[in-house]
């Protein structure tokens, strides 16, 4: 009898040993690490993102940076090293994208981050940047998209991956002439507008463009201009529903109702274009 009463005591033992490491394993977690941080600064970002030792750790290297950012932005600001790092936490299905802190990003904010990764369908996630010195932030990026495809098991297509890469940097280098939190409105603005009404002409867009940065009373030069509407037509040509895009980014959801309701004469004005070209063709065709 004792000898029974030893083997289920071992037996419960082994049993709860194994449950304490299954549970100690994290599925739904990743954490980026900038290739270029030494191994002192690379325990440092997990330490800061509070990363169990069991989580899965890969790495950004500079190459992959430029890849995304290499036609968009100065050289200067993609550097050539990669040091920014992300811890990436995949969340129950409807929680949505929420980007709990950046430490030491200097470039771009945590809005930019969130509606990017948006346009790179990531979806449920909650995400924090950080690096142990003052970095642009690039990098962290390119590592939220590797570490959503490892967590999930889908692949992000080089298109929303390119598109969304596009979509920061041209917020960030807008920001830094117009200040970045009037950037980030106009771009959101824009974008919400052109997903909710499925404009995808060039002129179209930028009529757009033109009536909202006036709405936000900001001067934008023509240069700026065409460099909005490349990147909306990018954002035209992906699978994005409104409606979804309020579902994961409900902390800004007010906002994008708010641009539905403000931009009635972007529609108006858009309208009496169409309705200038009908009237054109009628008459020619009479």
């Amino acid at each position: 009898m004792k000898k029974v009463i030893s083997i289920i005591i071992l037996l419960s033992i082994i049993i709860s040993s194994s449950i304490v490491v299954f549970a100690g394993k994290t599925d739904n977690e990743v954490v980026s690490l900038g290739q270029d941080l030494t191994q002192e600064q690379k325990q440092e970002m997990l330490e800061f993102f509070g990363a169990n030792e069991d989580v899965k750790v890969i790495e950004v290297t500079n190459q992959e940076e430029r890849e995304y950012f290499g036609d968009y932005i100065d050289e200067s600001l993609i550097g050539s090293k990669a040091i920014s790092s992300v811890y990436v936490e995949k969340l129950p299905e409807g929680e949505g994208i929420t980007v709990e802190k950046t430490d030491n990003i200097t470039w771009v904010t945590e809005d930019m981050y969130k509606n990017a990764c948006v346009t790179a369908g990531i979806e449920d996630a909650k995400i924090i940047v950080a690096c142990p010195m003052k970095a642009s932030g690039t990098a962290a990026l390119t590592g939220v998209l590797k570490a959503f495809e490892d967590i999930t098991g889908e692949e992000i297509s080089e298109e929303e991956k390119s598109i969304s890469s596009e979509e920061i940097a041209k917020t960030a280098k807008l920001g830094s002439t117009i200040g970045k939190e009037k950037a980030q409105e106009l771009i959101n603005n824009v974008k919400m507008y052109i997903i909710e009404n499925n404009i995808k002409d060039e002129n179209s867009i930028e009529d757009v463009i033109k009536q909202v940065s006036e709405d936000l009373s900001i001067e934008l030069t023509q240069e700026q201009i065409d460099e909005i509407i490349s990147l909306m037509k990018g954002i035209s040509r992906l699978d994005l529903d409104i409606d979804h895009i309020k579902d994961q980014l409900s902390d800004i959801a007010g906002r994008i109702n708010e641009i539905s309701e403000e931009n009635t004469e972007i529609k108006s004005l858009l309208q009496r274009i169409i309705d200038f070209i009908v009237d054109f063709f009628r008459r020619i065709f009479e």
